[in-house]
């Protein structure tokens, strides 16, 4: 059997190609040759065929699977393989057909799916083998487990192709606006998938919206609120990470040392410890394992350049802002913090302008760049531009590719480059001016 991933550059379907090449299956992928992704890189070295020009050869016994992004009533490889007669699946719908194949454990929620994800990913793998699709490009399978880890996305209600064992939500918030009417609209699509697990349903007690959750298996919260069945006390926040004693339905059930910063990630972290207590895990054994968890690519990752700390994070939502400047000042609590933001979607600015500033301005002083937009048309959000932003801000100014000289008045400082597109371009741009500059 062969598959033929089309916008296989895409984390989740880069994601899935490794889970197919691993699981035996013959892999190859199209995508567009115009820019370099960081997936790529661990595609190729699989040897994972990434064609750049259309009309490729495509066997009868090939599965076509597709990007969302991807429109299969205007692309030329879909309209080729549908007059082949083709069988043609939609990412999520393959997806949906892995589920089916294993027992399912989905990370849901509008924040910190990734890092939820890859926190138990990592666990499980600490004391065997597992299925994993983490949405930051990294998959694995194995026909020895029977377990499969999967972060499920709300966007366009994906995650109700799924046939989930457990559900995780990690929060419900607004996001998605050019899709989701309102956050009432994204509350439903939470009750509908968190009714299709078939064991629990674990869920942020401390989100503002998850109690209104009417679900038909049995839920179970977690969070620091005394009112939650999975519970974090004693806990203690310093640049060393936090340290918290987890008690489940008022018994005690561990002690926990987590190298990651901000309440978010011990909540995050909750999450985990909360399905691992359920799946009947040793206390110790996942508290070791937590122990050497390294976070997700691209969320709160951190290099020393000179006297400046670099840290390239996916934040995209004003949620996600606040809370990675947060946790660089508790890292950090004697550097300035320089933030850098480079918005994706028109529709998001639009919505989250206000929010976005005041994320913002917990930083020492914020850059903008150009919004980023791959579904919307820039013509449908008039006057919607990066001063949107930057209007609103106490320290704000404009930031570009070929504008990173702006950031060489900085010393022994924090400076967070947050996107969930291709931000770090700008940062590699600056650290050469570094490298020129010290030369």
């Amino acid at each position: 059997m062969k598959y033929y991933l089309v916008g296989i550059k895409g984390t989740g379907m880069a994601s899935l190609a490794l889970i197919l090449d691993d699981l035996g299956f013959e892999v190859v992928g199209y995508d567009d040759a115009k820019e370099h992704r960081f997936t790529e890189d661990k595609l190729i070295e699989r040897g994972i065929k990434i064609y750049t020009s259309e009309n490729n050869v495509m066997g009868d016994n090939t599965i076509v699977v597709y990007s969302p992004a991807v429109k299969p009533d205007k692309h030329p490889e879909l309209l080729k393989a549908k007059i082949m007669g083709l069988k043609m699946y939609e990412y999520q719908e393959m997806l949906g057909k892995l589920t089916k194949t294993f027992d399912t454990i989905c990370i849901s929620g509008c924040h910190g799916k990734t890092t939820t994800t890859s926190m138990l990913a990592h666990i499980y793998k600490s004391m065997g083998d597992v299925n994993y699709l983490i949405g930051d490009g990294v998959g694995h399978g194995t026909k020895d487990s029977k377990t499969f880890i999967l972060e499920a996305c709300e966007y366009r209600r994906h995650f109700l192709a799924y046939d989930p064992e457990y559900v995780i939500i990690t929060n419900i918030d607004l996001d998605h606006t050019d899709y989701f009417k309102d956050i009432d609209d994204v509350i439903s699509a939470y009750q509908e998938f968190a009714n299709k697990a078939q064991k629990m349903v674990i869920a942020c007690g401390d989100d503002q919206y998850t109690h209104s959750l009417e679900v038909n298996p049995s839920i179970y919260y977690y969070g620091l609120d005394d009112d939650n069945d999975i519970q974090a006390r004693n806990v203690e926040y310093s640049n060393d990470g936090t340290v918290f004693d987890v008690f489940i339905e008022d018994e005690y059930y561990g002690h926990f040392d987590l190298p990651l910063f901000g309440k978010h990630m011990l909540l995050n972290a909750l999450s985990v410890i909360a399905l691992c207590h359920y799946e009947r895990m040793d206390a110790k054994s996942v508290a070791n394992a937590l122990k050497t968890f390294k976070g997700a690519k691209r969320r709160f990752k951190e290099e020393k350049v000179g006297n400046n700390v670099l840290i390239d994070d996916y934040a995209h939502h004003p949620a996600e802002v606040k809370v990675t400047i947060k946790g660089a000042r508790q890292k950090y609590p004697d550097k300035k913090i320089i933030a850098i933001f480079k918005p994706h979607t028109f529709s998001r600015v639009e919505e989250f302008a206000s929010e976005f500033a005041s994320a913002l301005n917990l930083a020492d002083k914020a850059y903008i760049m150009d919004i980023n937009y791959d579904r919307e048309d820039p013509k449908d959000y008039p006057g919607i531009t990066p001063n949107t932003i930057i209007d609103k801000l106490d320290n704000g100014d404009y930031i570009e590719q070929g504008m990173a000289d702006k950031l060489l008045e900085y010393d022994n400082a924090v400076i967070l480059f947050m996107s969930s597109k291709e931000i770090y371009l700008l940062e590699d741009e600056y650290k050469k001016l570094l490298n020129e500059k010290s030369q």
